[in-house]
């Protein structure tokens, strides 16, 4: 069963991954509020896949996703931007990102970005 890291610093957009998700099936997540706390759910329980929110406080998600990067090269991650934040993707992308998603999303949408990353 896929382990899904969840990372966005509004409970509420976390909740609303989590239901987008479970339509596809996936019902194994973890949570974080930002990449301090993203870093610190990686290393202990290895997620197949992280979706990463790129504006959170502490650290964003640009920085935790070149931290998990480079603690496991082969780490899956979407980045999770809302809209005007297309450089912040071109680094992200640059940086290892596999895909991003652009808030507000579409479930079959987030399914199909993940499906696609997780090898479905």
């Amino acid at each position: 069963m896929d382990k899904i890291l969840i990372v966005d610093d509004a409970a509420f957009m976390r909740m609303m991954i989590k239901d987008s998700l479970k339509k596809g099936g996936y019902s194994n997540f973890i949570e974080a509020e930002n990449g301090e706390v993203a870093l610190a759910e990686y290393k202990e329980n290895h997620p197949d896949l992280v979706l990463l929110d790129i504006t959170m406080p502490v650290m964003d998600g640009i920085q935790a996703l070149q931290a998990i990067k480079a603690l496991e090269p082969q780490a899956k991650i979407i980045m999770c931007s809302a809209m005007g934040q297309e450089g912040m993707v071109v680094e992200a992308i640059k940086s290892g990102a596999l895909d991003f998603i652009v808030k507000p999303f579409k479930a079959d949408r987030l399914i199909q970005t993940v499906n696609s990353a997780l090898g479905k």
